[in-house]
């Protein structure tokens, strides 16, 4: 939309998650392109010049759109198999299936997975790439384009593996890179795909798999490679108590100081799961401010455990919220972990101080913007920001009783999306993706799935 076209949203609660946790009960937000102009208590001004669109959003909660900062879109095709696997026998059972990908499999997946997450309320979307079999086609090419079809913020997290059977790893011997031919392509994608303008919606991270799947020369050499192309490091950490074992057998020491040990560690890093952490771990990651990508559900599908966010909050830790690939969350929906996220950290030694409703809201928008180092830019409604938004309806008969919006929004049933805005243009109508067909994308998923398992059967 152009700089001077307004849209004006109005009678609705507003929950900003800025720094001061700002509400309104009854207010407005204008948007002046792509950008979030104003904002408050009450009605709009009435003096706007050029307003083309003019939203009465009573019954709604708005607030700023969910960002998901972990993910593994290819899995969307191999989902509801290995129901009852830990990680690593459930990581055993199917990498011989996704080392059978190809480009039109990718990129069905990525469909899918950013049409349930968008249409649920996600505007800034991840994908964690790993598995790159030969001759598989652009496969990064292809979930890129995906993310620009359905409209979404985007980072593509270019993963590798090159540590196979043969080396002590989990992958099947040809379903992994080199060293060499990893950080060639790596760069190449940073290259060819990352914008770091403020508006950008498409960027690049580097992101070798685990430490269980790659050399620890590709862990430190990725590293380097990311500072200096002035991108972000991301990788799975301290997900089961498995691979603990394994780093000390392996290393001769714990994940959190085997990355550090690798350049695993800052302000420019986030990591996936951190379930088994001490408390030294999560005093690291404070200090450093390496981010955390918070995965209830998927935890919770592999037995991996409770990860220690209240602790992690309360060390300085940047902490978002995560999907994880499909094939360990079959929903691939990221409003649901808001719920999940507060209820299982309650199980833990915290209890009912673990997390509340607003602090599981800040996870799932301004700390997952934080994670993605794209705070300043998105997370939050503030003058300036980009318009990132989610209008959610909450006045029929799932939430209309509970008189607190954001504890109907995160504790209630999962809210319809009645719009979504990326950048001030729409990508969410009445629950809808606007811009790419459900239908299609549902069937093409399907018809997808279906050819993987017969390949991979053969």
């Amino acid at each position: 939309m152009a700089a001077d076209r307004r849209t004006v949203i109005e009678n609705c609660s507003i929950a900003t998650v800025d720094a001061h946790d700002t509400e309104y009960a009854d207010g407005y937000v204008v948007i002046a392109g792509h950008r979030i102009e104003s904002l408050g208590a009450g009605k709009a001004p009435e003096d706007l010049e050029n307003v083309e669109r003019r939203i009465d959003a009573t019954g709604h909660l708005v607030t700023p759109g969910l960002v998901n900062t972990h993910h593994h879109y290819y899995q969307w095709i191999t989902r509801g198999l290995a129901t009852d696997h830990n990680l690593f026998n459930w990581l055993v059972a199917l990498y011989p299936t996704w080392a059978r990908i190809d480009e039109q499999m990718v990129y069905a997946a990525a469909q899918g997975s950013l049409a349930m997450m968008a249409r649920g309320g996600v505007t800034t979307a991840m994908d964690h790439h790993y598995v790159y079999p030969k001759d598989s086609g652009d496969l990064s090419g292809a979930i890129i384009r995906a993310a620009r079809e359905t409209g979404v913020r985007f980072t593509l997290a270019r993963g590798s593996m090159d540590r196979s059977e043969k080396d002590g790893g989990l992958p099947p011997d040809f379903a992994v890179e080199t060293l060499e031919g990893a950080l060639t392509a790596t760069e190449a994608t940073v290259k060819e795909y990352h914008d770091a303008s403020f508006d950008a919606m498409t960027q690049v991270a580097v992101a070798p798999c685990s430490p269980f799947s790659v050399s620890t020369e590709l862990l430190r050499e990725g590293a380097e490679l990311a500072r200096r192309l002035g991108v972000r490091l991301h990788t799975h950490g301290s997900e089961t108590v498995e691979e603990e074992k394994f780093c000390h057998e392996l290393f001769g020491m714990g994940p959190t100081d085997y990355f550090e040990s690798t350049g695993w560690l800052g302000e420019d890093v986030w990591m996936a799961h951190c379930v088994h952490m001490n408390d030294s771990d999560i005093a690291a990651f404070g200090r450093t401010k390496t981010g955390v990508a918070h995965c209830p559900s998927s935890n919770a599908r592999l037995a991996a455990g409770i990860a220690r966010v209240p602790d992690m909050l309360a060390a300085g830790v940047p902490v978002g919220l995560g999907v994880d690939g499909t094939a360990s969350n079959e929903s691939g929906e990221l409003h649901t972990e808001l719920r999940n996220a507060l209820l299982i950290n309650r199980l833990g030694a915290h209890r009912e101080a673990a997390l509340n409703a607003r602090q599981a809201l800040r996870l799932g928008t301004y700390g997952g913007a934080q994670v993605l180092g794209r705070a300043g830019q998105t997370g939050s409604l503030e003058p300036g920001k980009l318009a990132d938004l989610v209008l959610w309806k909450l006045d029929t008969l799932a939430h209309a009783s509970i008189a607190d919006p954001v504890t109907a929004l995160v504790l209630g049933a999962a809210a319809p999306v009645t719009a979504s805005f990326v950048n001030g243009r729409q990508i969410v109508e009445a629950g809808r993706l606007l811009h790419v067909d459900e239908d299609a994308i549902a069937r093409s998923t399907r018809v997808e799935a279906q050819r993987l398992a017969r390949i991979a059967a053969q």
